[in-house]
């Protein structure tokens, strides 16, 4: 694996993505502008920007400036007064190096020349009905199109959203402030954007569905089962690598299997963190309104009735000591059930002005644990990359971390 150089010390390629991802990225213009019309590069954060390293990594690129301008536009005021929180620094920036080639430096000193995906006509869209591309749904990577919060968060508008989430702050805000909830897309338009994405340009080949936790999980259960035979309808019911649903964990665990019947290949109901103590207060609403047990009895249900590696359940890499996350991913792994591993983008979120972003080991103990768990259990997320997080980028790995190299 290719290693880099961070001031004095050697990071691997995952070493390198998570310190970017929690770090963020100072972006030059003039790259925005180099890079015009020659690939999927947007002075823009809804589009969810990405840049590959040498061996294709995909690496989230979070653009502070432009980030942090985006959440003060999209937060109310009694949000922006408590984001003391919301001018991180960074030692990572993007600029034009030798031979006008995007280089990510580190400080002054130049880490590796980048890259990024190929140009597409994606967020010019729109559907049958007019609702545009541009703020439904993003491409992830180099090959997945993800719509990262198709309904409201019930939990987030009952004002006990993620701490971490910036979708559930802005639901929480629009509700306190007795504003409209943007409108849900329907199957069909659900079903035109994937047509246009994996059916006609072939430009995707994966997809994950994700929706906001829902008081009533059968009918979050009943509006998933739509939105997939609308997309059975146009896709043939196939899509050529992967679909990921995110969802509530059901009352009854039996209501995953028809969801599995339509096509779904790997279900989440992701618990975020670990540690008890740090769970009642970072997602508040999963640990009082769902609970964990539910979380834990239909993942244990799916990986018992659909086989190993059939769900999974997100923990998020940064939020909580490695001891506690060592624990929960082992927990996971024992019982057939992926532990994923989304790294933490700290920079506007409440958290960030009492948990400052990881250092490099403690990302690298991360990676050595996942890297074991995998192997051991035969646990394969593989495939294309996604932007934040890093356990396809493990799971592909995991020989050679496990060898030391």
């Amino acid at each position: 694996m290719q290693t880099y150089t961070l001031g004095q010390e050697t990071a691997d390629a995952i070493d390198l993505k998570a310190m970017v991802v929690s770090r963020g990225v100072k972006v030059a213009n003039r790259v925005y502008r180099a890079m015009a019309g020659q690939a999927r590069l947007y002075a823009d954060p809804v589009k969810c920007n990405c840049f590959l390293l040498p061996d294709g990594t995909v690496v989230q690129m979070t653009d502070l400036q432009l980030h942090l301008n985006y959440l003060k536009g999209a937060l109310s005021w009694d949000n922006i007064k408590q984001a003391r929180y919301m001018g991180p620094g960074t030692p990572f920036r993007l600029d034009l190096g030798e031979g006008d080639e995007p280089t990510l430096y580190y400080g002054s000193q130049p880490v590796t020349t980048v890259s990024f995906p190929k140009p597409t006509a994606f967020y010019g869209q729109k559907t049958s009905s007019g609702l545009p591309f541009y703020g439904n749904a993003v491409i992830q990577g180099t090959r997945w199109l993800a719509f990262q919060c198709l309904w409201p968060c019930d939990y987030a508008c009952a004002g006990v959203p993620c701490a971490f989430c910036y979708s559930g702050r802005i639901f929480e805000s629009l509700a306190r402030r007795g504003k409209p909830m943007p409108a849900i897309p329907s199957p069909a338009d659900v079903a035109d954007i994937v047509d246009y994405a994996i059916g006609k340009t072939g430009y995707c080949h994966s997809l994950q569905l994700t929706g906001g936790s829902s008081f009533d999980s059968a009918a979050e259960v009943r509006r998933i089962r739509d939105y997939l035979v609308a997309i059975g309808e146009v896709c043939g019911g196939h899509i050529p690598g992967e679909l990921l649903l995110y969802m509530t964990p059901p009352a009854e665990p039996a209501a995953v299997d028809e969801l599995f019947a339509l096509g779904a290949d790997r279900i989440a109901c992701s618990l975020e963190v670990w540690n008890e103590q740090l769970a009642r207060t970072i997602t508040p609403g999963k640990w009082t309104i769902t609970g964990r047990r539910r979380h834990l009895d239909v993942l244990t249900y799916i990986a018992e009735r659909h086989g190993p590696g059939k769900a999974f359940s997100n923990l998020i890499v940064g939020l909580e000591p490695f001891e506690s996350f060592a624990e929960g991913a082992q927990w996971l792994a024992e019982r057939g059930i992926t532990p994923s591993a989304s790294v933490w983008i700290p920079f506007g979120s409440a958290l960030s002005a009492t948990a400052p972003a990881p250092e490099l080991a403690y990302f690298r103990r991360v990676k050595e644990h996942l890297a074991m768990l995998y192997d051991k259990y035969n646990l394969i997320p593989g495939g294309d990359g996604i932007n934040v997080c890093i356990e396809h980028d493990v799971c592909n790995c995991r020989k050679g971390i496990l060898a030391g190299r």
